[in-house]
């Protein structure tokens, strides 16, 4: 039996496949149109997901969409109802979109597809819940899903039992951490729903000294983590804003103007929303082993992508052990969805081994060597054809010799993070590598932190962490015995000074305050990956390498090999090996400036 599962609407667009409860394929939307959380339908994910399966619309047996339209629809009434006259422009901006396309998923479905089954409506913390639980390695756990707000839930917890998942308490709109979160990344001139993970990586060079103002004025925060939010602060339940004039007057003026200058003030309130959170999740974790004594933990929602806060909580031993969804996000409620629909409606057995069924997460469109050669060939392109035994070899050569590498191999991966399909990577040894792929490669804040590869069998000689971490949504510390002591002079920095000083024999994604977000390679999820490291470290001794996605500031991690090549192009990148094919940048004939990238390379 096959199950398309969806998410769309509001951000991070996506679909997937499972047959009888396997994940054949998923993907974002982004990836296809090349628009960064594209939220539209997911039209193109869905080719693809039916494509990879091999299968036609017909052979559907049931569609499940992540969440119920009509019970957003009337929380938005509600909500502007509530507050009117306020809000009137904020509803007549949203209500044509509404009226026209959103409240009509079932038709829209219907008619996309060509598709006469059924189609189901889990509520959208049921998909983050299904998401987290039923394809995590454990018979029986807790579970938690945090996020901006879905229907009316911004935070649930319950528990997963075999097939099953129960909610037994939430929080509703309009109290939420995720737009709390998502107020403050607003207010530091990131963008919302998609710069939080830069507030996350700002808040090391900050001090918190705005926690106390925060519980003093705008959360009321209870023993068992659940809280309610100052709404006389936020403008997000009528205005086209997170904050308002209360707010901006609370932190002593308006907020930092996108793209400027990053002062020592809006480190010092990421550092301090960054610190509210850790709290809020800790005790909410706390009252959750508390009230349903379970051994373990999984997670979702889009605050469970706050690697930090994870790590926290696994640091604390509070739970056995945690799994967090990959696709923790709007996009990993398509997979939710899904999985509910088979389990939950369907009533389907559920078999747990020890591992995990996300697959590595590697569930995307892979493209062959005919596809990539024919695309070389075409397009007039130089590159050396690698045997499948150099592949691994030859990159940990050109990584240890100091140069930057394109990877482009197999699956894509689902979720927000590279994991080694669509990667760039550098030497964790070299310390300016960071400077490097920030400014030359990625073209981003130069205080933005790279997450390193490690070897899973070596996860311990690096960091403070005793377990696998393959999905890079744990953050640990760098093993004191690799830490460089600060001089006296040192010490006495703050802020972006802090940036540019070797902390570690791994430098390059050693974090200001000694962490790092990790992600551990083993060989079975992705063995050229494994390979790779494990020819850097007989080449050099360290079986940690950088790794970060393959994409410029602003674009999706690519897709396709016309769009890794474009990347290549348009940055420092040294080299690119794509399947078996290795590219040369010094080899390469310049691009010309003035013409349409995707014209030249017969991109769709």
């Amino acid at each position: 039996m096959y199950i398309l599962g969806i998410s769309a609407y509001y951000h991070d667009s996506a679909a997937c496949v499972i047959k009888d409860g396997e994940i054949i394929a998923a993907a974002q939307e982004e990836r296809f149109t090349r628009k960064k959380h594209d939220h539209r339908f997911p039209t193109n994910a869905i080719n693809f997901c039916i494509s990879y399966a091999n299968i036609k619309v017909n052979d559907l047996s049931y569609v499940a969409f992540y969440d119920k339209p009509f019970l957003k629809f009337e929380r938005l009434i509600e909500t502007y109802l509530t507050f009117a006259p306020r809000g009137l422009k904020s509803f007549l901006r949203a209500m044509p979109l509404w009226i026209k396309e959103k409240l009509w998923i079932k038709e829209l479905i219907k008619n996309e597809l060509g598709f006469e089954g059924k189609i189901i409506f889990p509520e959208h913390h049921e998909s983050h819940a299904a998401s987290a639980f039923f394809p995590s390695p454990f018979e029986e756990a807790a579970f938690l899903t945090i996020d901006g707000v879905g229907e009316w839930t911004t935070t649930s917890y319950g528990i997963g039992q075999g097939n099953k998942i129960q909610i037994m308490a939430d929080i509703r709109f309009p109290h939420s951490l995720g737009l709390l979160y998502s107020a403050f990344t607003y207010y530091t001139g990131f963008k919302v729903n998609s710069g939080e993970y830069k507030v996350m990586g700002l808040a090391p060079y900050g001090e918190p000294k705005y926690v106390k103002l925060i519980y003093d004025n705008l959360i009321d925060l209870k023993e068992d983590g659940s809280f309610k939010l100052n709404m006389e602060y936020f403008d997000y339940c009528t205005g086209l804003t997170m904050t308002n004039k209360k707010f901006h007057k609370l932190f002593g003026g308006e907020p930092r103007k996108p793209e400027s200058k990053l002062t020592q003030k809006e480190m010092d309130i990421a550092a301090s929303i960054q610190a509210v959170t850790e709290e809020v999740m800790l005790r909410m974790v706390r009252h959750i082993k508390k009230e349903t004594n379970m051994k373990y933990l999984c997670l979702a929602g889009g605050v469970a992508l706050n690697c930090v806060a994870n790590g926290k909580i696994l640091k604390e031993n509070i739970f056995e052990d945690i799994w967090i969804q990959p696709a923790a996000g709007d996009a990993g409620g398509a997979l939710g969805a899904a999985l509910f629909t088979w389990y939950q409606y369907l009533d389907n057995k559920r078999t747990v081994n020890n591992k995990d069924k996300q697959k590595g997460s590697y569930l995307g469109p892979e493209f062959g060597n005919g596809y990539i050669e024919n695309f070389l060939n075409r397009n007039k392109i130089p590159y050396k054809k690698l045997d499948d035994n150099d592949i691994a070899k030859v990159t940990a050569e050109l990584i240890a010799k100091g140069n930057v590498v394109g990877w482009f191999q197999g699956r894509m991966e689902f979720g927000p993070r590279a994991l080694g399909a669509r990667s760039i990577l550098g030497d964790a040894r070299h310390a300016e590598m960071q400077k490097k792929m920030n400014l030359k490669i990625k073209f981003r804040e130069s205080f933005r932190p790279f997450a390193p590869s490690v070897l899973e069998e070596k996860v311990s000689d690096y960091f403070e962490l005793d377990r696998p971490s393959p999905y890079m949504l744990l953050v640990a510390s760098v093993k004191k015995e690799r830490r460089t002591e600060m001089t006296e002079e040192q010490q006495k920095l703050f802020g972006i000074d802090k940036l540019n000083i070797v902390r570690s024999d791994i430098p390059a994604v050693t974090h200001v305050d000694y962490s790092a977000r990790i992600q551990t390679v083993n060989k079975d999820d992705h063995p050229l990956y494994y390979q790779l490291l494990k020819k850097f470290e007989e080449l050099t001794g360290c079986s940690v390498i950088v790794n970060t996605s393959f994409n410029v500031r602003g674009e999706p991690i690519v897709c396709k090999p016309e769009e890794a090549y474009i990347c290549f192009m348009r940055t420092d990148i040294d080299y690119l090996i794509m399947s078996n094919y290795l590219l040369d940048k010094k080899e390469q004939p310049p691009l010309k400036d003035d013409i349409d990238w995707r014209k030249q390379f017969e991109l769709d």
